[in-house]
This record gives C-alpha cells, sequence and structure tokens, in this order.
C-alpha cells in the first residue's frame, strides 16, 4: 500500500485548499445509493462553494490575528520602553540626591574647619594677650569678665524670671477658660434640645474652626514680636545693670583714692578708674538716652579717664598728689556718687511700666531724671589743657598715606636704632595699632634695668611715632633750658628738624617741651612733637611725634593779608600785647593762618588767635599759673 506524506502549509487557507484537492482525487465517497447525474452536479457546485466561502472565512480570520499580535508586540515594546525611561529618571535622581547630600557634607566639613579655625586663632590670641599683659592690665581684664559674666547671669535670670511669669499667667486664664467652661455647662444642663440643633452645632464648628486659624496665626506673630521686645528689653536692662555695677566698683576705688598715701596702691585704683570709665562709655552708649543727655554724663566720663590718666603718669614720674589734685578727686568722687545712687535707685525702684516706656523710647520720669542728672554733671569745672590746639589729630591730607610700608622685621631694626642709646636688652613685637591716623607696630622694649619702654613704629615710612616708659625720677639735675638741648638733640637723631619749643610744663622731676615745625618764620601748630625728659638723668623718657608725622609738608600758606599792627587793632583795648607771631591752626579739620598775640589783661593771661585774612577772633585760650608750671582753659 502507497504511504501518503501530507504538505506543510503556512496559512489555514491553504490546508484547506490542500485537503479539497485530496478529496477531489479520491473521487465521491461511496455511498448506499446512487444519484443521478443532474443531482451530482448541483450538489458539486454547492460543495464547491461552501468550501471557498470556508477558504474565505479562514484567511480572514487568520489576517485579523495576525493584526492582533502586531499590535500586542508593539504595546509590549512600548511598555518596556517606558518601564526602561522610568528607571533611567529614578537612577538619575538617586544620583542627583547623592550629589547634593556629598556637596551639603563638604560644606558641613569647611564650615567646621573654619570655625575651629577661628576658634584656635582667638585662642592663640588671647594667649599671647595674657603673656603680654601687665599686672594692672590682669586686675582690670579679670574686674571687666566678672562685670560681663555678672550682666550675662542678671539678664539670663531675667529671661527665665519672664518666662515663668508667662507661664503662671497662661495657666491662670485657662484655669479661668476651664471655670467658665464647667459654669456654663452647668447652667445649661436642664434644657431640652431644639429642634435643628445639628445644623447649628454644624455652623458654630465651622466658625470655631476659622476663629482658631486666625487665632493661631495672630498668636504666632504676637510671640514672635513679644519675644523680640522681650529681648531688646532685656539688652537695655543688663546694660542698666552694668552701668549700676561699674559706677559702684569706681565708686569703691575713689573713696580709697581720697585716704589713699601709698604710690603703688594710688597708681592700681587709678588703673581700675580708667578701665571703668572706658566700660561706663562703652555701656553708655547702649542705652535709649537723649543726644544732649548722653553727651553730658560721656562728658564726665571721659573727664575722669582723662584725669585718671594723667594723675598715673604723674606718679609713675615720682611725682605726688598735689592738693588741686585732691580737690579734683573729691569733685570726681561726689559726681560719681550722685550717678551711682541715681542708677542705683532706677534699677530697683522703677516701676516695670515706667522702665520699659524709657526702653521703648518714650520721654517719662527715667529720661527726665537721666537728664537732671545729665545737667548736674555738665556744672563741673571744665578740663585744663597743657598746650595750644593738642590732641587735634590729623588735618587736611594725611602725609603717612603716601609712604612705602615696611614689614614688621625692618620695624624691629629701626625700633633698636632709635634706642641705640639706652642700652636695650630685649624687643617684643606685641602687636599692631590701627588707629583712624596712624598705622604703627608696637614694641615693648627692656633695658638692663628692668625699664620697660612702650614705642610705636609707623607701618608707613618706619618712624618712631610715640613712645613711653614709667621710670621714676626724683632728683632735678637739669634745669628746662638743659632738658630743652637734650631733647632738641635727640629729636634731631630721630629726623625731627627745624622746630621751635612754644610749651614748657614740670611736673615732679620730669620736664614736658612741646615743639611745632617753623616754617618761614611761621609756627605750625598741627605739626606738633611733645616731649619727655627725665630730669634726674637728663634723658628723653617720652614723645609723640603723630601729629608731626600725619600733618607735616613743605607747601603751607604762609603770606597773611592783613599785616600784625592791622590784626592787633582788632585786639579789645583793655588788652596789652606782650608777644606776637604767625601761626598755622587746625580749626574744624581745614589749616588757618593766623596771628597768635599773648596778652594779659590785670592780673589774667590769655592766647588769641586771628585770622590773618580778616581779623576775626579764631580762638582764645585762659593762661593759669600752677607749679608744675602754665596750663590753659
Amino acid at each position: 500500500m502507497e504511504k501518503k506524506i501530507g504538505k506543510n502549509v503556512s496559512s489555514g487557507a491553504k490546508k484547506v485548499e490542500s485537503l479539497a484537492e485530496d478529496r477531489d482525487q479520491k473521487g465521491p465517497a461511496p455511498t448506499q445509493e446512487q444519484p443521478s447525474a443532474s443531482g451530482r452536479t448541483a450538489a458539486k457546485r454547492n460543495s464547491t462553494g461552501r468550501k471557498k466561502q470556508a477558504a474565505q472565512q479562514a484567511v480572514e480570520a487568520e489576517h485579523a490575528a495576525a493584526d492582533a499580535r502586531f499590535e500586542a508586540a508593539k504595546a509590549r515594546a512600548a511598555k518596556k520602553e517606558a518601564h526602561k525611561l522610568a528607571l533611567a529618571q529614578k537612577k538619575q535622581e538617586k544620583l542627583t540626591q547623592k550629589l547634593e547630600a556629598r556637596e551639603k557634607k563638604e560644606e558641613a566639613v569647611a564650615a567646621s574647619k573654619s570655625e575651629r579655625a577661628e576658634k584656635l586663632a582667638a585662642k592663640a590670641a588671647r594667649k599671647q594677650m595674657l603673656a603680654t599683659e601687665s599686672a594692672a592690665e590682669r586686675t582690670a581684664r579679670r574686674n571687666r569678665e566678672k562685670r560681663a559674666r555678672l550682666a550675662e547671669r542678671r539678664q539670663k535670670q531675667e529671661a527665665r524670671e519672664q518666662k515663668l511669669k508667662e507661664k503662671q499667667e497662661a495657666r491662670k486664664k485657662a484655669q479661668e477658660k476651664r471655670a467658665a467652661k464647667r459654669s456654663g455647662k452647668k447652667s445649661g444642663g436642664g434644657k431640652k434640645r431644639a429642634p435643628g440643633i445639628g445644623g447649628w452645632i454644624a455652623a458654630v464648628s465651622v466658625l470655631g474652626a476659622a476663629c482658631l486659624a486666625l487665632a493661631t496665626v495672630v498668636t504666632a506673630g504676637y510671640f514672635r514680636m513679644n519675644d523680640m521686645m522681650m529681648q531688646s528689653a532685656n539688652g537695655y536692662r543688663a546694660t542698666l545693670y552694668e552701668m549700676v555695677s561699674v559706677s559702684e566698683d569706681m565708686d569703691d576705688n575713689f573713696a580709697k583714692l581720697r585716704v589713699s598715701s601709698g604710690a603703688n596702691e594710688q597708681r592700681t585704683l587709678l588703673t581700675e578708674i580708667l578701665v571703668d570709665s572706658a566700660m561706663l562709655e562703652s555701656a553708655l552708649e547702649k542705652m535709649p538716652v537723649d543726644a544732649a543727655t548722653g553727651t553730658d554724663i560721656s562728658a564726665f566720663v571721659n573727664r575722669t579717664g582723662a584725669a585718671a590718666r594723667a594723675m598715673l603718669h604723674k606718679l609713675s614720674s615720682g611725682g605726688t598728689f598735689s592738693q588741686e589734685d585732691r580737690e579734683r578727686i573729691a569733685a570726681l568722687y561726689e559726681t560719681n556718687a550722685t550717678l551711682c545712687a541715681e542708677l542705683n535707685d532706677l534699677a530697683l525702684h522703677t516701676p516695670a511700666e515706667e522702665m520699659q516706656a524709657f526702653f521703648d523710647g518714650a520721654q517719662g520720669d527715667v529720661s527726665n531724671r537721666l537728664s537732671e542728672l545729665g545737667q548736674g554733671m555738665r556744672a563741673e569745672r571744665k578740663e585744663i589743657r597743657d598746650v595750644p590746639f593738642a590732641g587735634e589729630g590729623n588735618v587736611e591730607e594725611n602725609q603717612l598715606a603716601g609712604t612705602v610700608e615696611i614689614p614688621a622685621s625692618e620695624a624691629e631694626q629701626k625700633v633698636r636704632q632709635y634706642f641705640e642709646g639706652y642700652q636695650i636688652a630685649d624687643v617684643r613685637l606685641t602687636g599692631e595699632t590701627l588707629s583712624r591716623d596712624v598705622r604703627a607696630y608696637n614694641f615693648v622694649l627692656t633695658d638692663g634695668n628692668g625699664t620697660e619702654f612702650f614705642a610705636q613704629v609707623t607701618k608707613n615710612g618706619g618712624k618712631l611715632a610715640f613712645f613711653d616708659s614709667f621710670e621714676a625720677c626724683s632728683t632735678k639735675n637739669f634745669d628746662l633750658e638743659s632738658c630743652d638741648t637734650l631733647a632738641q638733640a635727640h629729636l634731631k637723631m630721630l629726623g625731627y628738624e627745624h622746630l621751635t619749643p612754644v610749651w614748657f610744663s614740670d611736673a615732679g622731676m620730669v620736664a614736658s617741651i612741646t615743639y611745632v615745625a617753623e616754617i618761614d618764620g611761621v609756627r605750625a601748630y598741627p605739626d606738633m612733637i611733645r616731649v619727655r625728659v627725665c630730669e634726674e638723668k637728663g634723658r628723653v623718657v617720652g614723645m609723640d611725634a603723630r601729629g608731626y608725622l600725619v600733618n607735616h609738608h613743605g607747601e603751607r600758606n604762609t603770606s597773611p593779608a592783613l599785616s600784625e599792627a592791622e590784626a592787633e587793632a582788632k585786639l579789645s583795648p583793655e588788652l596789652t600785647v606782650h608777644a606776637a607771631h604767625l601761626a598755622l591752626i587746625p580749626v574744624r579739620g581745614r589749616e588757618m593762618l593766623a596771628y597768635e598775640f599773648v596778652c594779659t589783661s590785670g592780673e589774667e593771661q590769655f592766647i588769641f588767635y586771628l585770622d590773618a585774612r580778616t581779623g576775626e577772633e579764631v580762638r582764645i585760650f585762659r593762661v593759669h599759673e600752677s607749679a608744675q608750671g602754665s596750663y590753659l582753659s
């Protein structure tokens, strides 16, 4: 029997056609009864039509299935692509977050290193300061730090008390609110609810929620504002307590100074008073007082500091307190006692409402009392001056600004040269001074006997601008004329020439001489150098050339519009002129050419300065005589 192998077809339509061909080759299936020829033909046509229709339907079904498979494959590809894109985005976000975290960490590490470096620098600076400070400076620093700690402690205590007070008030309000709520419940407990109460409750609930939200916003703002106001008030109150503490300390020191007779203890007390005056001035600047009151009290504080500094110099030069010094100490003590009592009364007995109003800037009893206190301080006699136009500082252009800046090593070499004749054993650089007019290196020099000198060498130009020492001079071996010769020789050695002496004073055993530059016969008062000479050893022990360094230059106006006779005619006929000079003087930061007239009226002596262009009076000084020389007011 022959074996038939079926054909492999690629589609359902071809398969149907193959089955039809197989049936045609085999012939019709045997039946029991053979139909007629026409019947067979009709049956055959019907069979062929059905086969074609079935084949067509199979082809269409296969096409539909192929389209469905294509759409499904396309959807799967799109889904896969979207998944890959989402993974890539997620990976990018993680990488960005990691980079941001790394940057934040690096910034935190850098900030920590910077903060640590600042702390180490501050620690090193403090260590250097502690190593170089004197016993008096150490005592003053410890007292200052103690007062600062006390002020901080008071401020913290006040903050705690204020916080406790606020808590108590909040607790009291909460208790009152709960009591009112319980009372409302009791009074309304027996009433029946009216119909429709649910809607009313809903409306009240909504309104309550809105009010609560608004109250939260307002309360948060109130607490922030209240916190700021409390911090400001606490700062003012701490400053007031600091002023009380400093004035009390100054009161104790003045009381001791009045009865002290030992020079060492007097120096210690004057040093503490000098530090206290600086602290009181700093605290006063923080208080909300008016300009006039601040000026009056500040003037008293400055006078106190100036008096303490002058007396320190006098004691260090071997001098003692004169009767005038004792009277001045007593006057300062009484004025400070008034200040101390008034500040204590304000701090302890002023009602909180008045104090708060004062801190807020309102005019009231506190500001009026401080104003009266300032007016009372203004009545103290004026400070006397030992030379005309002393301490004026830079006038017009600063002549140091255009010179070359030198390093600290070169400045040390120069300071050794300047003190070559002083047998200096040790030189130490202690820092820099960066004032408005002069920038300088600070040195402490020690000679073979242990005497210390404080010296300043300018950063611009390397000039010796200032030096001072406190060695004792107890014997008068040189007169003022000899001291003048020694001082001018010393100044010439330092490079300061063409100077003329204009003022002499003799404090203890130290001669103080003031020189000014002389240009074409005109005295230039802005170009001033002050020199101190020990009358026992005949050597210069102090010098201040800062005015000369910042003001001295060659191009000056030395031609007056009026003659000396014309200017003298402008003076009062009651005056008798004893001497006259042309002078350049500082007036409100500018330089003016003027005539200087030394005059007397009866027993009183005056110095007049008249504008050389107009003859108008510019400045008048009154001369006072004392055992130590002449002084001005």
